[in-house]
Formats: C-alpha cells, sequence, structure tokens
C-alpha cells in the first residue's frame, strides 16, 4: 500500500539552499588548478654504495654478502613491535629517511613519529614525507611546519586544491581525485625498510582501547631495500607529487616548535607512557644491529601501480588492481 511522507516546509527549504549551494560552488570551483610544478627540486634515495657506509647499512653487510641477490625479512605481526621499529629506524638512521603513507594520523603515533622524523632532521639526516593528501587531513599545519627544516621536504599525492572541505574536490575532479596512492614504506639510510599493510595511527599499533587493526610489515633488508628507495624515487618525481608548500598555507612563526611540545605532551601521559614502556620490550631494530634478529631470507619481487595512473596515463596493463 502506498505512503505519504510529509516534509516540512522549512527543512524543504534547507534541504534545497543546501543542494544549491553545493552546486554553486561545483560550478565555480571547478575551474581551480594545482600549481605548477617547476619550483620543485629533484632527489634521489641514497645509493647503494653510501648505504653501506652507514651504520645500519654495515651491521647488514655479512648475512647480505652471505645470501647474495636475496632480501632478510622479520615479520612485525605484533602492533607494538611494528610503531617501535619505526621509532627504532628514525632514530637510527643517518643519511637518509624515506617515507611514504596513505594514511597517517593527527593522533598520539601519527605525532610520535612525526616529531621523530623532526629529530632526525635536527641531526643532519635528510628526510623525505610523501603523504596521500586524502589521507592527511588535519595535517595541514604541521606538514607545513615540518617543511621549513632545511632538512625535510614533504610532498602530498595527487592533492585537492580546496583545502576544506576536501569532498568538493571529488565534486569537481572526481576522475582525479578519487584516483589514491596506497603505498607504504619507512626506509632507513636505502639499508632497511619496514613495508606492509599498515597506515600510520592508533588503531594500526595497538595504541587505543577501540578498534584495532590486524595488518602485518615486514622489517627487511638487502635487494628489497633498494626496489623500495626505487619505487620511493618513481612516485616521489611523479606529476602527482607536490611539495606541500604549494598546497598549503606556510606555517606561522610558532609552528615548528609545536610539534615537539605536542610529543612532549603525549610522552608525559600516563597511557602513552605505559605504551612506550611496551615498546622498550621489542628492540628490534638493535638486534638487527646486533646481528641477532632472525631473519628469513627469501627472493623477492617488488610489485606497484604506476604513479601516473592518478593522472589515466599508465597502460591498464600496469595496474596492480
Amino acid at each position: 500500500m502506498p505512503t505519504l511522507r510529509y516534509v516540512a516546509p522549512d527543512l524543504l527549504k534547507r534541504s534545497v539552499i543546501v543542494v544549491a549551494s553545493i552546486a554553486v560552488c561545483a560550478a565555480a570551483l571547478s575551474g581551480c588548478a594545482l600549481p605548477p610544478l617547476e619550483s620543485r627540486t629533484p632527489s634521489v634515495a641514497i645509493s647503494a654504495a653510501e648505504a653501506r657506509t652507514t651504520t645500519l647499512g654495515r651491521s647488514a653487510a655479512h648475512d647480505l654478502a652471505a645470501h647474495h641477490d636475496m632480501a632478510g625479512i622479520y615479520p612485525l605481526a605484533d602492533p607494538r613491535a611494528a610503531f617501535a621499529a619505526r621509532m627504532e629506524l628514525a632514530r637510527t638512521a643517518e643519511r637518509t629517511l624515506d617515507v611514504q603513507y596513505y594514511i597517517w594520523r593527527n593522533d598520539r603515533t601519527g605525532t610520535l613519529l612525526l616529531d621523530a622524523l623532526r629529530a632526525a632532521a635536527d641531526r643532519g639526516v635528510r628526510v623525505r614525507l610523501l603523504l596521500d593528501d586524502y589521507g592527511s587531513s588535519s595535517l595541514d599545519d604541521t606538514l607545513a611546519a615540518l617543511q621549513t627544516h632545511p632538512n625535510v621536504e614533504v610532498r602530498l599525492f595527487n592533492p585537492f586544491v580546496i583545502r576544506s572541505p576536501k569532498f568538493i574536490g571529488f565534486l569537481t575532479d572526481f576522475s582525479r581525485t578519487n584516483r589514491r596512492m596506497h603505498n607504504k614504506s619507512f626506509t632507513a639510510d636505502g639499508a632497511a625498510t619496514i613495508v606492509g599493510g599498515r597506515n600510520i595511527g592508533d588503531e594500526y599499533f595497538g595504541a587505543t582501547d577501540g578498534i584495532v587493526f590486524a595488518d602485518l610489515d615486514v622489517l627487511a633488508i638487502g635487494t628489497i631495500s633498494i626496489d623500495v628507495a626505487d619505487e620511493f624515487d618513481r612516485y616521489w618525481a611523479s606529476e602527482s607529487s607536490y611539495p606541500v608548500d604549494l598546497i598549503v598555507r606556510r606555517a606561522g612563526a610558532d609552528k615548528p616548535d609545536e610539534l615537539n611540545r605536542k610529543a612532549r605532551t603525549i610522552e608525559s601521559d600516563s597511557t602513552a607512557a605505559a605504551y612506550l614502556d611496551a615498546m622498550r620490550d621489542a628492540p628490534i631494530v638493535q638486534q638487527l644491529l646486533d646481528g641477532t634478529l632472525s631473519l628469513e631470507w627469501a627472493r623477492t619481487q617488488m610489485v606497484s601501480d604506476d604513479p601516473a595512473k592518478a593522472l589515466r596515463q599508465a597502460p591498464s596493463e600496469t595496474s596492480v588492481v
């Protein structure tokens, strides 16, 4: 039997206004374009020869000599160990950190890892951070502040012209903005890398009482580190990777110190302190340096989408999915 639904006149009026406003915004913004990339500074990953001169590279030399053209792999099934390994790599790096993620949360673990990158840059480590723009919402000010550090460069993959709300980009340029970068890697000195399913956020590292994702990463050395470094460079140099200062407003004078202050506040919180204490029970990178980490040795193959896919310029046969 048919039914009738009554809609209050004022509610209907507001709905019409909202829809009309969105339509007007979409029409007005459809002409907005991303800035040119001529000012972008080129850079490449550390060479294999340079990687071997670092502490991480030297510690792996003996095992690598005994396993030619293979990768040493250590699974990071425990979420807290996965976080600890990233923090340790950031603290151990001497030359470079190349970090690439789809999602980076503005939460406890996300803040502590960003601060670890900043601390590495303070030591003279060159930090390159490549984030998918859709997965790093609410980090504009922090990323702009990091960009001001002389040893840090931040790029956003396939960014949204309109920063807030970003969903407008789906209305005005859906075919481009719907193509995201899901790569996840954390590479130190070109000698050791973490790759796998985890993004950066409390729910990925067991740092929340709420939802915890069941993901798996691996810490790896050997040929896979070179492959990951090459793949990072391919995305870093792609026509979809924009220096963050071309996309977001410049950081205020007080912003560069804000990340450090926020990280220290998190560390002083009792909940976070217990989590940080738990990390000390998993000194995975230190075991790698000592030669006591039990690695599985295997031949590996890097599989990844062509970054040109975001601009619909990649041949269909090169797509992973």
